[in-house]
């Protein structure tokens, strides 16, 4: 997979004008805290109808108070996305609301236990596993039945580093970011002759939740907020991404970069 990398240094402002994506609809997990809502507030001011899907009513109706106070087009989803039933059922409500879908990214994981291999329940990786690659896949196969017949989509994944190294104790973490990865991959290339586009974002280190849970000593003060790191999910939801498929974009390269 090849990784488009830019290395000017710039400061912690997202600097990307609004519009770009005036009549998209976005379609995005885990849409209601994190780096997810920080992309589907970055979605709306570029101009996208976006819906966003989570496990938590409160979240929702917050994320969503939020979307609709900054003039936003949205449409909130209380849905667990534990199977493929679901994921259509996701996709297909998506589609009555706005009739097509032009932007999916699969943000939604979870951690899991920082555990070796060895002591690993097979019920936790299970979990895991299926949260953070099979979602992906259900739901990419889902969007595919109307980004196909109209030639044209963006299918967004977030990864991690450790999904291109893995490392000692990351467990089904780093597996399944590495299966997203390789899906991204052979996707890319199956869909291409249609016009999509898939690519991975690898925020890197960012002050979420999930970070500090794997990493409870660090100083979150000391790294970039996700409102921060939304440049390349803004670039490969636009059409100036065009042409651009199966890469991972490193977010931290993207700090406050126009396009």
């Amino acid at each position: 997979m090849a990784s488009a990398v830019m290395n000017e240094k710039s400061n912690n402002s997202v600097v990307a004008p609004a519009g770009r994506l005036k009549g998209k609809v976005a379609l995005i997990t885990g849409g209601t805290r994190g780096i997810g809502f920080a992309v589907a507030q970055a979605y709306v001011r570029e101009g996208a109808k976006v819906i966003i899907a989570g496990r938590k009513s409160a979240e929702l109706t917050t994320a969503t108070q939020i979307l609709k106070e900054m003039g936003g087009d949205v449409t909130a989803n209380k849905i667990d996305l534990n199977s493929a039933a679901a994921c259509e059922a996701l996709y297909t409500g998506a589609i009555r609301s706005y009739g097509k879908i032009d932007i999916l990214v699969n943000n939604a994981a979870i951690l899991g236990p920082i555990s070796k291999i060895a002591t690993y329940r097979p019920e936790e990786w299970d979990v895991v596993m299926r949260t953070n690659a099979d979602v992906v896949y259900w739901l990419s196969r889902a969007v595919l039945g109307t980004m196909i017949p109209a030639n044209t989509g963006s299918i967004i994944n977030v990864t991690s580093g450790v999904g291109v190294k893995g490392r000692a104790g990351w467990g089904a973490y780093a597996v399944s970011k590495a299966a997203v990865n390789c899906f991204t991959e052979v996707l890319s290339e199956e869909v291409s002759q249609y016009g999509i586009r898939v690519n991975c974002v690898d925020p890197g280190a960012t002050r979420t939740e999930m970070r500090a849970a794997a990493f409870p000593k660090e100083d979150p003060a000391t790294l970039p907020k996700p409102d921060d790191i939304v440049n390349p999910f803004i670039y490969l939801a636009s059409d100036a991404s065009k042409g651009l498929t199966g890469s991972i974009l490193k977010a931290t390269d993207w700090v406050g970069r126009t396009f």
